[in-house]
Order: C-alpha cells, then sequence, then structure tokens
C-alpha cells in the first residue's frame, strides 16, 4: 500500500484529502501534517525506526512561516529522500506558481482541490 504524506496548513483541506480518500476508498496510508517541520521530523523518525520514506509527499505552496517549496528543496537536498515523489498543491492556477514549485524539486503541481488519481494513480 503507498504511503502519502500531506502537509497543509488549512484543516479543512487536511480533513477534506482523509474524507475523499475514504469516500473513494483509495488504498493509501495517509498521514497529515499542519506544518513542513512536523512533517521533516516524521521523515526522520521512519528512518530512525527503519522505516521505508513515503512513497509521495505533497506540501502545500503557501504556508505560513515554511513554504512547501521550501520543504521540496530541502528533501531534494537530503540524499535520503531522493526515492520519493515530491509535490505541491495550491488553489493557485498561476504559471508562475507552477514554474516556482518544479524549480524547487517537485515532480509534479497539483491544483485544489486534490484528487487521487493526480498523485496516486499515475504511479
Amino acid at each position: 500500500m503507498p504511503i502519502l504524506f500531506y502537509v497543509d496548513d488549512s484543516k479543512d483541506d487536511l480533513f477534506y484529502l482523509d474524507y475523499i480518500r475514504r469516500k473513494q476508498q483509495v488504498d493509501v496510508d495517509l498521514f497529515c501534517f499542519s506544518n513542513p517541520q512536523a512533517a521533516f521530523e516524521a521523515l526522520e523518525e521512519r528512518l530512525e525506526r527503519g522505516d521505508s520514506v513515503p512513497d509521495v509527499l505533497i506540501a502545500d505552496l503557501y504556508m505560513p512561516l515554511d513554504s512547501g517549496s521550501s520543504l521540496i528543496a530541502r528533501l531534494r537536498r537530503d540524499e535520503r529522500f531522493f526515492a520519493m515523489r515530491l509535490g505541491i498543491c495550491s488553489g493557485s492556477d498561476a504559471v508562475e506558481d507552477r514554474e516556482r514549485a518544479l524549480a524547487a524539486g517537485a515532480d509534479f503541481y497539483l491544483e485544489k482541490p486534490l484528487d487521487f488519481t493526480g498523485f496516486i494513480g499515475n504511479r
């Protein structure tokens, strides 16, 4: 079963993705985090336990204090996380936001509301 880490400061968006997962009966282990630092610490804890890294990590582009693109760039610089597919999501459809996300090292860019086929179905 794929493992997905989702990072978003919006409690509504975190709830919505889990709701859609259950409603569509998507077979994925979903871990939600409200900030990038909590997600990074959870990744390090997984490695310390000898667990594999998630298959996919998606971070919201716009969060207070730390952006999703900063988290993606940090993970891309760390060889322990090279195997993960990394994505940025946002309510924005601006070309500049998409380009900035990809320049930070994201493998893909998704517009909200998220659809599991956008990142799990295309593995």
